[in-house]
């Protein structure tokens, strides 16, 4: 069990993981090259080590010990107390939730390995039969909706290109609550020459675009395939040209007069929800 310690200086060396949480491009380098990410409140931290991922520490605000003594007590990481006003000064924002731990990244799993089998290994599990790809998707809260909407609707997996935003970016798993660490993932290597994988994995491939020769969502819902992959694109262009050019499919979510689209976020769980598998009778 690691005994609270007090810090009270926001320079402090052992505060250094939690230093200017707010600062995006300063933490999208640090925090994959360093193995860390950053899990904020209660719920999001239990999660992430009920998931099997190392805490490397815990910074809490006092009023917090007390809620979090069960870890505490599980876990050899070291646990730094600060005053709400010192937490501030560290990560550059007010926490709100009084707790955040620095949580060890683990090995993305292969691409292909992951498909042939969702968690990632061998066992009954069998392939994945339905997972979404997001395409340089770049709002962390976005990213975090989608993965919520994934877990809740029964996703198998999803594939982010090389290009889209961490998963596990703070804002991210906050939006997600922690359902990040519920539904596997991994980063293609290459897109959208990933496509190919997909294809000769089985999957029928469906771009998720408003062209003249999309087909509606409940079309595709009905031809129930037997693996499906979703590409879904950003929240300003959509997906790329060549993305939906190399799609099996290009399928658009109807719509009332007046709205031509909806938040990427808003759009994946229609279409997760569209295309999720019959309830067995």
């Amino acid at each position: 069990m690691a005994v609270p310690v007090t810090v009270e200086d926001a320079d402090d060396p052992r505060l250094h993981d939690y230093v200017s949480l707010t600062d995006v491009e300063l933490r999208r380098r640090r925090e994959p090259a360093e193995g860390l990410f950053v899990a904020e409140g209660e719920k999001v931290i239990r999660r992430a080590l009920q998931a099997g991922y190392g805490m490397r520490s815990m910074l809490l605000t006092p009023k917090w010990t007390q809620v979090m003594r069960d870890v505490i007590e599980d876990s050899p990481a070291p646990v730094y107390t600060v005053s709400p006003e010192l937490a501030e000064r560290v990560t550059g924002y007010h926490v709100h939730r009084g707790a955040l731990a620095s949580m060890q990244r683990m090995p993305l799993p292969d691409p292909a390995r992951l498909l042939a089998s969702p968690t990632g290994e061998d066992g009954p599990s069998g392939p994945a039969r339905r997972v979404a790809v997001l395409e340089d998707i770049v709002d962390h809260a976005n990213i975090g909706a989608a993965f919520r909407s994934a877990a809740a609707l029964g996703v198998d997996a999803v594939l982010v290109t090389p290009r889209c935003a961490d998963p596990l970016y703070r804002r991210a798993v906050k939006v997600s609550m922690g359902t990040v660490f519920q539904v596997p993932w991994t980063r293609l290597p290459s897109w959208p020459e990933g496509m190919g994988m997909l294809r000769e994995a089985g999957y029928l491939t469906a771009a998720l675009s408003l062209g003249e020769d999309s087909v509606d969502l409940d079309e595709l819902a009905a031809r129930r395939p037997r693996r499906l992959a979703l590409v879904l694109g950003t929240e300003g262009d959509g997906l790329r040209p060549s993305t939906v050019a190399a799609a099996d499919v290009s399928v658009r979510i109807p719509m009332a007069a007046g709205v031509d689209s909806l938040n990427v976020a808003a759009a994946a769980a229609v279409a997760f929800y569209a295309t999720r598998p019959a309830a067995p009778r």
